[in-house]
C-alpha cells in the first residue's frame, strides 16, 4: 500500500499497490502490520456503508468525543466523492487545519482520518457509495458535528451551497464552539 500524508497530521491518502495480470488484478485494502508501523489504529470494530443518491449530498463534519473518538479507514466503492479531514486535537501541529481529497471507484484511494478528527464527504456525482472503518463503537452520546461552511475553517467544497443536507448538518456549531 502506499501512504501519502496530507497536511492534517496523521492523515493519509491510501493507495493501492495492484498484481495486474489477464485476470485484471489484486490488492490489499488494509494491511494491520503496514498502519501500525506508521502508528495508525490497525483494528477496526466496525464498518458502515453510506449510499448517496444524488450528486451534492453533503455529509458532516461528523466526530465521537473522547473516550469514544474513533478513527476511520474511508473509501468510495461507488461514484466519486470530495473527502474532508479537520483536525480538532488541541496540541495537534495542524489544529483548526483541514485536508481534502478526491476519492472515487476509478481511483481506488482511502482516507485515513485519525482519532480526534471530524470527518465529512460531499458527493460528486450521483448514486455515490462510501464504505468506511472505524476503530470505535458507535456511541450515540459522544455524536458531534461541526458546521460544513464555518468560515474559519474555510473547507473548499466542490459544489457549493449542497444540493442536500440534513438539518443538524446544516446548523452544526461552528469550530470557534468546539470544546475537546
Amino acid at each position: 500500500m502506499i501512504f501519502d500524508a496530507l497536511a492534517v497530521a496523521g492523515a493519509y491518502l491510501v493507495g493501492l499497490e495492484p498484481r495486474n495480470d489477464d485476470r485484471g488484478f489484486f490488492a490489499r485494502s488494509f494491511c494491520a502490520h503496514e498502519f501500525a508501523e506508521r502508528g495508525l489504529k490497525d483494528t477496526f470494530v466496525q464498518a458502515n456503508l453510506s449510499h448517496n443518491p444524488h450528486r451534492g449530498t453533503l455529509r458532516g463534519l461528523h466526530y465521537q468525543r473522547a473516550p469514544h473518538a474513533e478513527a476511520k479507514l474511508v473509501r468510495c466503492t461507488r461514484g466519486a466523492l470530495f473527502d474532508v479531514v479537520v483536525d480538532l486535537r488541541p496540541g495537534s501541529p495542524s489544529y483548526g487545519r483541514w485536508a481534502g481529497a478526491e476519492l472515487s471507484a476509478d481511483n481506488r484511494r482511502a482516507l485515513y482520518v485519525p482519532e480526534g478528527c471530524a470527518h465529512g464527504f460531499e458527493t460528486l456525482v450521483d448514486d455515490t457509495e462510501a464504505s468506511y472503518l472505524v476503530s470505535a463503537f458507535y456511541a450515540p452520546g459522544a455524536e458531534a458535528g461541526m458546521r460544513w461552511d464555518d468560515p474559519q475553517l474555510a473547507i473548499d467544497w466542490p459544489i457549493t451551497p449542497p444540493a442536500r443536507i440534513s438539518p443538524k448538518d446544516a446548523t452544526a456549531p461552528l469550530f470557534k464552539e468546539y470544546n475537546a
